[in-house]
C-alpha cells in the first residue's frame, strides 16, 4: 500500500492539463466489442480503472495496440466468450463498476452476458435494476444467483433482442450506456426515455453513430435507436475529463494559487463553471482554457432573497455528484456559509469528519446534508494522517491537505490512482511539495 507525504501551505503556479475523461473511457472501452473491425480510443487516460478493463478486454482475448501515449487500437474479431465463465473473471469483473457495461455489448452480440456483482466506491448502494429491466424489455431473460453474488441475461433459442419502448426509473448514466449498446443490434426501433444525457453519453452515441449506429435525440433525454445488423469500426477522441477541470479549480482556490487550466472543452461543462463563481472564484475564459487568478479571498454569493447558498447535485445538466466533495472542500475556506446537499449518493458526506479534524466548521445536518462555515482563508487547515475512502473524496482530501498548515499523509491513495494520472507527478510540475511513499 503507498501513501501521500504532503507539506501544505504552498502557493503553486502554472499550467495543468486535464486528463481523458474517465467516465467516458469506460463506456467507449465496453462498446470496442460491439465490431469486429479495428476501433482507434485516443485521450484514454493512464489510470487504475481504465487499465484494469484494458486487461479485461486483452483477457477476452480483443486484440490491443498500443500506439502512443493514451492511444489505442482494438479489434474484438476472435473473443473468448468463455472467459466470463471463469472464477478469473468473476476477480477481475468484481473489481471494477464498469466492467458492468460489457454485458450491453455482449448480450446484442452474442446472446447472452455474464457478469460477478461489481465493485467500485462505497459510497452507499448503487442499484442495478435499471439496466436489466432494460434488458429484459429487449427481450432477455434474467437471473441473479444470490450465493454467488453472479447476474446473467441471455436470449432463448437462438433469438435476437426485440426493440421496445421503455421508460428508465431512474437516469442512470451507465444505466443508459448499457442499453444503449444493446439496443443498437436489436431488431426494430427502441425508446430509451428518461435516459441519462451527460457529455459522455453523448459522446457514446457519437461513436456509435460512426460506427453505422441509428440514433435520434442525443443529449436528451428520449433516445430513438433503430437496429442495425452490423457495425464497423471507427476513431474517436475522448473529452477531458470535467471533474478533473472542476477539482484543479478548487485546488487553485484553496491554495491561493494562479492556475490555468489547459484544452477543457468550455462547451461541454455546463453549469460547472458558474457554480464555481458562486463560490466567489474567479474564472477566466481563454480561448479554450480557464485561468484562475491568484485570490486571497473568495466570498459566497447568497440567494437573490439573501438565504444561504445552497449547492446541491443532480443528474446532467444538473451539477455532477462527483464535484461535492470538492465544493465541500473550497466551502471551508470561503466567506460565508453554504449548505451542501448530496442527493444522489447516500455515504459520500461520510468523510466530513476528516475535514473537521483539519480544523473546519461543518455540520453535518444527516447523511445527504452538511452546512459549512467558511473561514475565509483567516484560519488555516491543520495537516493530519487522512485515509481515502473513494476516488472523489480521495481528491477532496488531497486538496485540502495542499493547502493545510504542516505536514499531512493520506493513505489508501490506490483509491485516488484509480481516477486521476500520475496525480503526484503533475502537481510537483505546478509547485506542490507532494511525494509518494511506497
Amino acid at each position: 500500500m503507498s501513501k501521500f507525504e504532503i507539506k501544505g501551505g504552498k502557493q503553486l503556479k502554472g499550467e495543468i492539463t486535464p486528463q481523458g475523461a474517465k467516465n467516458e473511457a469506460l463506456q467507449i472501452l465496453c462498446a470496442t466489442l460491439l465490431t469486429d473491425e479495428p476501433v482507434r480510443v485516443k485521450n484514454l487516460p493512464d489510470i487504475r480503472d481504465v487499465n484494469r478493463l484494458i486487461e479485461i478486454l486483452g483477457s477476452l482475448s480483443v486484440k490491443i495496440k498500443k500506439n502512443g501515449k493514451g492511444d489505442y487500437t482494438f479489434q474484438a474479431d476472435d473473443v473468448n466468450i468463455d472467459y466470463l465463465k471463469t472464477s478469473e473473471f468473476r476477480k477481475d469483473g468484481a473489481a471494477l463498476r464498469g466492467s458492468v457495461m460489457l454485458m450491453g455489448p455482449f448480450l446484442t452480440r452474442y446472446g447472452f452476458a455474464y457478469m460477478p456483482k461489481p465493485g467500485g466506491d462505497k459510497i452507499g448502494r448503487r442499484r442495478l435494476d435499471t439496466h436489466f429491466e432494460g434488458f429484459q424489455k429487449l427481450g432477455a431473460s434474467f437471473r441473479y444467483t444470490l450465493e454467488e453474488k453472479f447476474y446473467g441475461v441471455e436470449l432463448k433459442d437462438g433469438k435476437k433482442l426485440q426493440g421496445s419502448y421503455m421508460l428508465l426509473e431512474e437516469a442512470s448514466v451507465t444505466g443508459t450506456a448499457n442499453i444503449l449498446m444493446a439496443a443498437v443490434m436489436a431488431e426494430g426501433t427502441t425508446q430509451i426515455y428518461n435516459a441519462a444525457c451527460e457529455p459522455y453519453l453523448q459522446q457514446l452515441c457519437k461513436m456509435l453513430m460512426s460506427m453505422g449506429a441509428k440514433i435520434e435525440g442525443i443529449g436528451s433525454n428520449l433516445l430513438t435507436i433503430t437496429g442495425v445488423e452490423k457495425l464497423n469500426g471507427t476513431e474517436h477522441t475522448l473529452l477531458p475529463d470535467m471533474i478533473e477541470i472542476g477539482s484543479w479549480i478548487g485546488l487553485a482556490a484553496m491554495t491561493k494559487s494562479e492556475i490555468t487550466i489547459k484544452n477543457v472543452g468550455w462547451e461541454h461543462l455546463g453549469i460547472i463553471p458558474g457554480v464555481f463563481k458562486k463560490m466567489g472564484i474567479t474564472l477566466n475564459k481563454m480561448g479554450d482554457d480557464i485561468h484562475i487568478p491568484a485570490q486571497d479571498h473568495y466570498e459566497v454569493q447568497s440567494f437573490i432573497d439573501g438565504s444561504i447558498l445552497t449547492v446541491s447535485d443532480a443528474p446532467w445538466p444538473g451539477f455532477t455528484p462527483d464535484l461535492i466533495s470538492i465544493i465541500l472542500v473550497v466551502a471551508t475556506q470561503a466567506k460565508g456559509s453554504v449548505l451542501v446537499h448530496q442527493k444522489m449518493f447516500e455515504s459520500r458526506l461520510f468523510f466530513v469528519d476528516k475535514i473537521i479534524d483539519m480544523g473546519a466548521q461543518i455540520i453535518l445536518c444527516d447523511p445527504h446534508r452538511a452546512t459549512v462555515i467558511g473561514l475565509n482563508q483567516e484560519t488555516p487547515l491543520r495537516g493530519t494522517v487522512l485515509t481515502s475512502p473513494d476516488i472523489r473524496a480521495g481528491i477532496a482530501l488531497l486538496i485540502a491537505a495542499l493547502s493545510a498548515k504542516g505536514t499531512s499523509v493520506i493513505h489508501n491513495i490506490e483509491q485516488i490512482d484509480r481516477g486521476y494520472e500520475n496525480i503526484d507527478d503533475r502537481l510537483r510540475a505546478i509547485g506542490a511539495d507532494i511525494r509518494r511513499v511506497d
